[in-house]
């Protein structure tokens, strides 16, 4: 009981009424009057106050003096935080086609073949097809052949058109580079080329005519073009400054390419490390081309 009627007292303290007047100070005249309670003053004091925390958080929330918060990140430490998790991005893409690019380089020089070509059809379709088709030969198509069977033993055309087996031998390769050549083809088991000491920023030619295939940056070699010519031959060139070819894009013997550089962990000097490869087989270049 008596706690209810503790708790009736102040309630009703707080419902009591109060009169706030302002008087003129010289002629005690009534300026103004409010009626207010406890009740009353609470309320108003608590709307304001929350009133004004809420504008406070809009003004730090939408405008720039949120900047000045310790913790929070600035607009260009933010958009610097964009840029490079778009740039992640976009290294992890350019990694997994480089990575797939040297994966189908290796197995094309292995003499292997490329899986997952699009061009490839399902086998187990075409044989289900094939047996439904009815191959019966008729009359007119066996009189056919023989006709072209005799005609065939009198025609030397037949065997005009076979080609000789393509041999390196026949093949002019341009000097991709003039200059001294300081490491031998074979002088370790890795090192499956040449080296030829330049002048810096040397122009590099291509041997053939061809096509780029690949053109990249590596830890150990650094920049690198790959071009594939004809009869299967392709030739490497490493350590490059710059590159000045792209991807795809068709050269011509004796046509710049790169300039020399020392780029790369296994770059020891200013030189080029040049390869050539036929059927997937490293070949010694001076054998072919006089590189002084």
């Amino acid at each position: 009981m008596a706690q209810e009627k503790e708790k009736k007292k102040l309630i009703k303290k707080l419902r009591n009424r109060y009169k706030l007047v302002f008087l003129n100070e010289q002629t005690y005249e009534e300026v103004f009057m409010l009626h207010l309670s406890r009740l009353n003053a609470f309320t108003f004091f608590g709307s304001v106050a929350l009133i004004i925390i809420a504008l406070v958080t809009l003004l730090i929330t939408f405008t720039p003096l949120r900047e000045y918060i310790p913790g929070y990140p600035s607009g260009q430490e933010r958009s610097m935080i964009i840029q490079n998790s778009q740039r992640v991005d976009s290294l992890i893409l350019e990694i997994n086609k480089r990575d797939k690019l040297l994966k189908n380089i290796r197995i094309i020089m292995a003499g292997g073949t490329i899986e997952g070509d699009e061009s490839k059809t399902d086998q187990s379709d075409i044989t289900n097809d094939e047996q439904l088709i009815d191959f019966k030969k008729s009359k007119e198509d066996s009189i056919f052949r023989l006709q072209i069977e005799q005609e065939e033993k009198f025609n030397l055309s037949v065997y005009q058109g076979k080609e000789s087996p393509f041999q390196i031998e026949q093949s002019f390769f341009f000097c991709p580079l003039k200059g001294i050549v300081v490491g031998k083809f074979g002088e370790s088991p890795d090192h499956f080329g040449v080296d030829i000491a330049a002048a810096q920023e040397s122009r590099v030619s291509a041997i053939m005519d061809g096509t780029v295939i690949f053109t990249g940056w590596t830890v150990e070699t650094g920049y690198v073009i790959q071009i594939q010519h004809v009869n299967n031959i392709l030739s490497v060139y490493k350590h490059n400054a710059t590159l000045l070819k792209k991807m795809g894009e068709k050269v011509q013997a004796g046509e710049v390419i790169a300039k020399v550089g020392n780029s790369g962990e296994y770059s020891t000097g200013v030189h080029l490390h040049f390869e050539i490869w036929h059927n997937g087989t490293p070949i010694d270049p001076e054998t072919f081309i006089a590189f002084n």
